[in-house]
């Protein structure tokens, strides 16, 4: 069963936008003392790469490998969380990279998608290489997360073999309804213009290096993530326009193929995953576990650690979810 008053934000938190921009800007992020990353890079079959960043404690007994959002990395609040309460109970942890997102364009054509299920693929792969010892679990937020869902989705019974259970966390599993909240009033000025300040200059990095993929001067006019994922994700990666990217991506009509342990973690106020287009029980196998929590916001799910502490740290996401998946694959966590 879940803690039924779980999260218990800070008392200035009180609604999902606060929620989820505290935690990003204003919250603790696991403790004072920052993980310390060490970085690999990965070449890629098609000649590009991906840089990977992880923390694995002499003597872990486990990895989780943590697939981050749109535009995010290993800097990203929930990221230095989950390494924080990892390392501190005994498991490593691995933030793979989408292709772009850590400081250095990446060399070949494609980019990276809400429904990337053969990269996330073959990033655990090759997770699973470099740490063959360790038994893995995964999680993804937001865009990771429902990537990681699709993943799980086409991998099936074959998924069981590279990770013990998983989590998506705050995954905009219908991505029609999670586009449209995002464009839409404050949603786009808070969060829409957000994403696209560092999309559109990625764009324009992409088109010098790679003339002619898309058009630059739609996405580079786009003010909502529905005209930039038109302009730009769609054509880049073989969609016929974002309503076929949108549909054949969205984890939400495929949750019934799921057949490894999975939990899927949303908040029903999160500003752009609209609690109407959430599954429900019916909609998935009986290794999805749902949980939907009143509050949390976006990633939020911050916690004071003391009485009168007002900013709140948001650890208090993984110190949930590390002992769900711990108990779902049998791994010890200290």
């Amino acid at each position: 069963m879940w803690p039924g008053d779980w999260p218990r934000p800070p008392v200035w938190q009180h609604n999902g936008h606060w929620q989820t921009i505290g935690a990003a800007l204003w919250c603790r992020a696991g403790g004072p003392t920052a993980v310390r990353w060490q970085r690999t890079r990965w070449l890629t079959p098609d000649g590009d790469f991906i840089d990977i960043d992880h923390a694995v404690p002499p003597g872990a007994v486990a990895l989780v490998v943590l697939f981050h959002g749109l535009e995010g990395s290993s800097a990203s609040h929930y990221a230095r969380a989950f390494a924080a309460v990892a390392t501190q109970r005994g498991w490593g942890i691995a933030v793979p990279h989408f292709r772009g997102c850590s400081g250095e364009p990446n060399w070949a054509p494609r980019a990276y998608h809400s429904g990337d299920y053969e990269e996330v693929g073959w990033m655990l792969a090759r997770a699973a290489q470099q740490w063959p010892m360790l038994p893995r679990v995964a999680a993804g937020v937001s865009l990771g997360g429902n990537a990681l869902l699709r993943w799980l989705q086409e991998a099936g019974e074959s998924a069981k073999a590279t990770v013990r259970a998983a989590a998506a966390i705050s995954a905009p599993v219908d991505l029609a309804a999670a586009g449209a909240a995002i464009d839409q009033g404050w949603n786009r000025l808070l969060y829409a213009r957000h994403f696209l300040r560092t999309m559109r200059r990625k764009a324009h990095e992409k088109a010098a290096r790679y003339p002619g993929l898309f058009d630059l001067q739609r996405a580079l006019a786009a003010r909502t993530l529905r005209e930039f994922d038109d302009a730009f994700t769609a054509p880049l990666h073989g969609f016929r326009g974002v309503d076929d990217y949108w549909r054949r991506a969205s984890a939400k009509p495929h949750l019934h193929a799921v057949r490894v342990p999975t939990l899927v973690l949303n908040a029903r106020n999160d500003p752009f995953v609209p609690a109407a287009s959430l599954p429900t029980p019916q909609q998935v196998s009986a290794d999805v576990h749902l949980w939907q929590p009143a509050r949390g916001g976006h990633v939020g799910f911050a916690e004071p650690i003391a009485p009168g502490d007002w900013r709140g740290d948001v650890a208090a996401l993984p110190a949930q979810v590390l002992p769900w998946l711990a108990r779902a694959a049998q791994i010890p966590l200290a």
